[in-house]
């Protein structure tokens, strides 16, 4: 004689996880981390670098256009979103009409005329400081 409690029918038996076996998954998902993190965070500043050389070229191409407009270089980087009420001025020459921060959080330095050609564009970068090399490496317009 079967002396086994019966189990009513359409209820299921659930199974639960022990310590240890979520302990375990604790520790792969540790050294999964610990190997995919560095690598990951090397990517990030080399994309934010690549956003930055992005944004430089798309204010220096607008600032051409501006110069074909107007015969002269914009003095600051918001002339090329600021219509100054002249006939031929025939912006916004950035869309969205918008100066972009670098990828830091911090504006764009533009200097009209520049040190190295009629206009320079640069970030400092993450460092936010001249100089740097590596990620705190400066990004600019004429190189």
């Amino acid at each position: 004689m079967n002396t086994k409690p019966r189990r009513p029918a359409g209820r299921v038996v659930r199974r639960y996880f022990s310590l240890m076996e979520l302990m375990i998954v604790v520790v792969i998902i540790g050294m999964i981390a610990g190997i995919v993190m560095p690598n990951l965070m090397k990517n990030l500043g080399k994309a934010q670098q690549n956003k930055a050389r992005a944004q430089i070229t798309i204010l220096k191409n607008a600032a051409k256009d501006y110069y074909l407009d107007m015969s002269e270089y914009p003095r600051k980087l918001e002339d090329l979103i600021t219509d100054p009420g002249n006939e031929k001025w025939d912006g916004p020459y950035l869309d969205p009409p918008k100066i972009p921060l670098d990828p830091w959080g911090e504006s764009y330095h533009y200097e009209s005329p520049g040190q190295h050609g009629d206009f320079d564009i640069y970030s400092y970068g993450a460092d936010k400081a001249p100089g740097g090399k590596g990620k705190n490496a400066d990004i600019n317009s004429w190189e």
